[in-house]
């Protein structure tokens, strides 16, 4: 009996040391195109690799004497839609409620989208969102170029 147990002890003790066997050796295969994709991202500012700047607060800068570039800010989108007529509707309907924040259409095949504010950070179109919210039905925030002064 004592020499079944004997037995039976280096088989289990066996099949551990089998089971946990490893080579040590770790082989990576990655796409091409991650490359090329870290890329894209660093060059446009998504995601970036290099450290943010933190900011203490929005500067006032005077539009009159400010110079008027594009730069890479947020959004808010009030509509979607296939039809023309309604994107242009809202738009006029939001510059009559808004008249110092500006309104964009585009049109994405097969839809017009009205998107407002010239936002350089998410917080501030965060919150420009959440009061639109009660007036316009699915307003998000999209990232993109804007228009700021410097």
């Amino acid at each position: 009996m004592l020499y079944k147990g004997l037995i039976f002890g280096f088989v289990l003790l066996g099949f551990a040391q089998l089971s946990k066997a490893q080579s040590g050796i770790v082989e990576v295969e990655k796409d091409s195109l991650i490359n090329l994709l870290q890329e894209f991202r660093a060059e446009n500012g998504i995601n970036p690799t290099t450290a943010r700047m933190v900011s203490l607060g929005s500067k006032v800068v005077d539009k009159k004497s400010g110079k008027r570039v594009k730069v890479r800010g947020f959004r808010v989108q009030v509509f979607s839609g296939a039809n023309r007529s309604d994107a242009y509707a809202v738009q006029a309907r939001f510059q009559r409620s808004y008249k110092d924040i500006g309104a964009y259409v585009t049109y994405d095949e097969p839809n017009y989208r009205v998107k407002v504010g010239d936002f350089r950070s998410r917080s501030e179109a965060t919150s420009f969102m959440q009061e639109l919210r009660s007036q316009y039905s699915n307003v998000f925030v999209f990232t993109e170029e804007v228009w700021a002064y410097e």
